[in-house]
């Protein structure tokens, strides 16, 4: 809705099938510059990927000189840059070739907030990991190999999850469907999340706050935990509102709790 009363007409919409007399009035609005999800979704990946990358081979000018192009002797920093580096590859081949995007673009801006967001957030975690006098984990291996385990589950999850949605909506289609739980037991969790691609990712960057006891990273947990929170309400919301056979059950993105 805008300031004009009436709703905005979808692409799809015929003009003579429209609850409308004999006249009416359309209104334009200019949306300004847009850019394609597509577009957006990898420039917010490709970001963090390399801007990890310079941190963990330490190129100069980012530590002090001896260090520059040395390997950290710890190996939970190497599975650290392994693990980083899975999830931002795999993001960026589901945005290529998994993701169907209901619209087509967003406002050219958001490339610069989500950009900003991202990229922020992988140089103050990368910083620290990657740092030359970085503490492994108090609890040690034992730690590193359990959050491990959690952050591959998840990574399995969410993947699992992404192809559920996508076997959802044929190619080109804006149909809204309601997900069920298939043959894939990761997918299970549908009988009580609305969102569980939500759910995984934060399960993985949890994992990746444990596997790193490092603060950047439980901070970028936290704030992309509120921030998905919120998607996963506002999409919990519409399926109620579309289907009136929608799963009493379910949550928005963790079960029972919220």
């Amino acid at each position: 809705y805008n300031k004009h009363k009436g709703k905005p007409l979808k692409d799809e919409d015929v003009l003579h099938q429209l609850p409308v007399g004999t006249t009416a009035t359309f209104y334009f609005r200019d949306l300004g510059s847009q850019i394609s999800w597509r577009t957006v979704f990898l420039t917010e990946c490709i970001g963090p990927l390399f801007i990890y990358l310079m941190f963990y081979f330490r190129v100069p000018f980012i530590y002090a000189p001896k260090y520059d192009f040395t390997t950290s002797k710890h190996w939970v920093v190497h599975l650290a840059c392994l693990c980083h580096s899975f999830h931002y590859v795999k993001r960026i081949l589901e945005t290529l070739f998994v993701h169907r995007f209901c619209q087509g673009t967003m406002p050219l801006r958001n490339i610069f907030k989500n950009c900003l967001y991202y990229w922020c957030f992988a140089v103050w975690m990368a910083y620290y990991i990657n740092h030359p006098l970085y503490t492994p984990p108090y609890y040690g291996e034992q730690q590193v190999k359990t959050a491990l385990g959690i952050f591959v589950f998840c990574q399995l999850g969410s993947f699992s999850i992404h192809i559920t949605l996508r076997n959802l909506k044929p190619p080109g289609s804006k149909t809204k469907k309601i997900p069920y739980p298939t043959k894939n037991p990761f997918t299970w969790i549908f009988a009580l999340v609305s969102c569980p691609n939500y759910t995984y990712e934060v399960g993985s960057w949890l994992g990746f706050t444990v596997m790193t006891q490092c603060v950047p990273v439980a901070f970028f947990t936290i704030v992309g935990f509120i921030q998905m929170t919120m998607w996963a309400k506002g999409k919990h919301r519409s399926y109620l509102r579309e289907f009136k056979e929608y799963p009493t059950l379910r949550s928005p993105i963790l079960p029972f709790v919220l």
